[in-house]
């Protein structure tokens, strides 16, 4: 769908990372690890990004969270720079490879991959499901939220980005084939994540988001 969507909070989550929330437009439906394109102008140029959701649901507001660096340009600093009130256009949500439900969570994320881990990761404790989440960053974002779903039964690993996988992984993993494993990230870690998991013979489903 297309919409305008209106800026409920803006807040640091992390170094150089925000959570931006906005208002859920009328017949707006997504789940967790799907993702929207917003779009918005900055000096008379036209800027659109996709970003992934990092809101359990989408009932009254959904959130996305933002990395701003000099990588990230422009936009990504306008969309910090943000008030209550102020408005962009969204279409969305976009992406297959997202939370429906499944038993058993596995949620590997580099990077800005932190973002989907926490809304998948709530959503599924939410529903009574099992949870383990493997983040790999210098930088972390979101730890208050990662505290919170390890205090209420998750299984979260944190590391450096450069830390081996594998390592983690053998204790993430079930080893039972309903374990469904969720990938988010840069390419680089997408690659390191498939090849740990090969590695260790994951037989289950398998749904990855590549960040580019």
């Amino acid at each position: 769908m297309n919409a305008t969507v209106t800026v409920v909070s803006v807040h640091d989550v992390g170094p150089d990372t925000v959570a931006i929330e906005f208002e859920t437009p009328a017949e707006f439906s997504a789940l967790p690890g799907q993702f929207v394109k917003l779009a918005g102008e900055v000096d008379g140029e036209e800027y659109a990004r996709f970003y992934t959701l990092s809101s359990p649901d989408v009932e009254d507001s959904f959130e996305v969270t933002v990395g701003v660096s000099e990588e990230g340009g422009p936009f990504s600093r306008h969309l910090a720079a943000l008030e209550p009130g102020d408005t962009l256009e969204m279409q969305g949500p976009f992406g297959s490879d997202h939370y429906e439900g499944e038993s058993r969570v596995v949620v590997l994320a580099g990077g800005p991959g932190v973002g989907p881990a926490v809304g998948i990761g709530e959503r599924a404790l939410a529903d009574g499901h099992d949870v383990a989440i493997v983040y790999l960053d210098d930088a972390p974002a979101h730890e208050t939220r990662l505290e919170e779903l390890a205090a209420v039964g998750a299984t979260v690993m944190m590391d450096d980005a450069d830390a081996d996988l594998v390592v983690h992984l053998r204790d993430a993993l079930s080893g039972a084939r309903d374990d469904t494993v969720f990938v988010y990230g840069f390419a680089d870690f997408v690659d390191r994540a498939t090849a740990a998991l090969d590695e260790l013979g994951h037989g289950g489903e398998l749904k990855v988001e590549n960040f580019g």
